[in-house]
């Protein structure tokens, strides 16, 4: 099996004609840059090791899946989310609970939960289940990508490791909160963009192997783009899971109009930019702006059917005066409440004198230096001693999170010094779930909200491993070392993992013992 470095993976592949024979044609050449080295063959094996990775880290994230609960209830922010899914469930999947200020997120997330709650009932396992289906799901998907990103199925099943040894998206899949269904969408969609990618190559290399790439200045058409049209469904359900979507939707779509332009660059057209404007800008906007607005109108279709939903005759009760009037009171009524929840949210800040003990800022949120205690019981039985503690505690593993600084740094300098797209596309991912909320320092944050850096941590991490294990053209002495460098970190990872395991599931433990999970003062 062939493990190739992420700068490796972009560079042409070199031919017996090439080094024997006559040199090789402009548009040969074109057609290797466009290409790239092939996906692994094993196409079996990969997905073999795909499944199988999901099914190890669903089987984990089932363990337990209905423990702790508040004395039969949901515990921390569940304690919104579980019972308005209810609420959904009750009446075909709308919301009509009065209590307007707990209402003020789109009904994906929810509804999702619901399905849960139907197939189980009302209790820990019905109110968490879909949310543990779509963190195995996000395994599935984390050794796909990294596979495609490396174009390696060893790298892809370490992707799937450190993912399912991640702290934060483990808890994050065992709790009926958004957060991992927003994280799931917005890697799919992720995942989309890749394919959209090496699509969009193949038919450009298509058109140079044939000819007709430059007939035109600004290069050939391409033809209906399914996989970015599928991201755009992705990313609407990302929206209607939580608005915080939006930010993907901005930085994805810019993200794939400059691989379009340097895609066209590499096939030789001669006005590569202006041709991405005329040929590529509008479909883009189509499938990963205007499919996203159709996607996430769609994910309110129980309230747009029912009569009695929150604010659903809004426009008609408080009247209306706006820009919006030429649309349909329903629209007008939803475009209100809407503006009501973001003014909810813009205002949500955190009181001087009456702060939440666990809230955080996203300078910390990297390093996961400020955790989360979801879950505290310290009068527990079963740990050997009179008095036991049994805690649930949002902790992102330390031996990933407290490399990703370093890991950014160096996935910036690739970006921009190397011009490896592989690392801009991570940090680009990395970094539209963090930098968006330094603009409001005053609102209220936790730890949570950085679920969806997680998946694009590990990338990160897997394309620097890449790097460390070393090129199928390395020596063997060179790629044994970087193997046993790779093995012995990974490993460090499952022990980390294994340590917490107490604190991230909320097994009974001594008091030595908790405190001996708290390796810093800002962890208590």
């Amino acid at each position: 099996m062939s493990v190739l470095a992420p700068d490796e993976a972009t560079r042409p592949t070199e031919s017996p004609a090439s080094a024997e024979g006559p040199p090789l044609s402009e548009a040969e050449l074109a057609e290797r840059q466009l290409l790239g080295k092939p996906m692994p063959t094993d196409r079996l094996r990969g997905w073999l090791v795909a499944g199988f990775f999901a099914l190890v880290g669903g089987f984990i994230r089932l363990q337990n899946l209905g423990y702790p609960t508040d004395k039969g209830a949901p515990v921390f922010d569940e304690k919104h989310y579980a019972p308005q899914a209810w609420e959904m469930l009750r009446n075909g999947g709308y919301e009509d609970n009065p209590a307007y200020e707990l209402t003020v997120h789109p009904p994906l997330s929810k509804q999702l939960i619901a399905a849960g709650e139907w197939l189980f009932g009302y209790n820990g396992w019905g109110w968490r289940f879909t949310a543990a289906l779509v963190g195995a799901l996000m395994i599935l998907l984390i050794v796909r990508i990294a596979r495609r990103l490396t174009r390696s199925t060893l790298l892809g099943a370490v992707a799937g490791v450190l993912l399912i040894c991640d702290g934060l998206s483990h808890v994050q899949s065992r709790m009926a909160m958004l957060d991992i269904y927003l994280a799931f969408f917005v890697l799919l969609a992720f995942g989309c963009l890749l394919l959209d990618r090496d699509q969009m190559r193949t038919r450009l290399a298509t058109a140079v192997r044939e000819g007709w790439a430059d007939e035109s200045l600004f290069g050939p058409r391409l033809g209906f783009r399914w996989w970015r049209f599928a991201a755009g469904v992705s990313l609407g359900l990302a929206c209607g899971s939580k608005w915080s979507g939006i930010f993907f939707v901005a930085a994805f779509g810019l993200m794939t109009v400059i691989w379009d332009a340097t895609a066209r660059r590499s096939a030789g057209v001669a006005r590569p930019w202006l041709g991405t404007l005329v040929r590529d800008v509008l479909p883009a906007l189509w499938a990963l702006l205007l499919v996203p607005i159709l996607v996430y109108l769609a994910t309110w279709w129980s309230w747009f059917a029912s009569e009695t939903a929150i604010d659903r005759h809004l426009a008609e009760a408080a009247g209306h005066d706006g820009w919006y009037d030429v649309f349909p009171t329903a629209l007008r009524s939803l475009w209100q409440y809407s503006g009501n929840v973001l003014n909810f949210h813009e205002n949500l800040s955190t009181p001087v004198k009456d702060q939440h003990p666990w809230e955080s800022k996203p300078w910390t949120w990297p390093m996961g230096l400020r955790p989360m205690l979801y879950h505290y019981n310290g009068s527990t039985v079963g740990c050997g001693e009179d008095r036991c503690v049994s805690a649930t505690m949002l902790i992102g593993t330390p031996a990933m999170w407290w490399l990703a600084l370093p890991m950014l740094a160096w996935g910036l300098w690739r970006m921009f010094g190397r011009l490896d797209w592989r690392y801009a596309a991570v940090v680009v991912a990395y970094l539209t779930g963090l930098l968006p909320w330094f603009t409001n320092l005053d609102r209220q944050m936790y730890f949570f909200y950085a679920t969806p850096m997680a998946a694009f941590l590990v990338l990160g991490l897997v394309l620097v491993l890449g790097q460390i294990l070393g090129g199928a053209r390395e020596g063997r002495e060179r790629r044994g070392t970087g193997l046993l460098v790779v093995a012995l970190y990974l490993g460090l990872v499952v022990a980390n993992f294994v340590w917490l395991w107490p604190v991230l599931n909320a097994d009974s433990i001594t008091e030595g013992h908790w405190q001996a999970e708290l390796w810093l003062p800002s962890w208590r």
